[in-house]
């Protein structure tokens, strides 16, 4: 058995679970078998994005769980940074014209 943990944070609670999964366990697997679906229903984990310590996975069905493994799961983001960066921008920019 290997151990690991399986962190999860919703809009309004986190949890982290510590789990014993087989040897040569994929990730997607090892989080299906924590339990962690029960904790949060609206959880899709079939189509979720996986990682290890802050490092996305690109094949979580694939990728084997290793002794120790923290695997978050993450969620959507709800804005593109890189808009929300830009709308801002503009924002200050008008303001800026508008009190010379």
């Amino acid at each position: 058995m290997v151990e690991i943990e399986v962190v999860y944070a919703a809009e309004d609670r986190q949890m982290l679970l510590a789990a014993a999964v087989p040897e040569g366990t994929s990730l997607r697997a090892a989080v299906r078998a924590c339990g962690i679906e029960a904790q949060f229903p609206a959880l899709d984990l079939a189509d979720c994005p996986l990682g290890i310590f802050g490092k996305v996975i690109a094949d979580p069905d694939v990728r084997v769980v290793q002794a120790g493994d923290r695997i978050e799961i993450y969620r959507p983001l709800l804005a593109d940074p890189k808009e929300v960066r830009r709308l801002r921008a503009a924002k200050a920019a008008l303001a800026k014209q508008q009190n010379p």
